[in-house]
């Protein structure tokens, strides 16, 4: 197993101070790797298509918001 912190949850919180985005992204976000934390070590395989549609989601406006943030920086 890989180096852990335990601060993920901050990453994610960082983001409205990074890229300008609210916690409707960042909760989206933290809780995708919980359920893929408990796929990978508890074999849990009962995602919720909606939380990968909202996945999808945030992921595209992480990468749009980052996209803006390069083009100014």
């Amino acid at each position: 197993m890989g180096y852990r912190t335990g601060k993920r949850y901050l990453v994610f919180q960082l983001l409205p101070t990074t890229l300008g985005l609210g916690p409707e992204v960042w909760r989206v976000l933290d809780k995708a790797h919980e359920r893929r934390n408990l796929l990978e070590y508890e074999g849990m395989t009962d995602i919720e298509p909606q939380l990968i549609n909202d996945t999808l989601t945030a992921a595209k406006t992480v990468l749009a918001a980052w996209r803006d943030t390069a083009k100014k920086g």
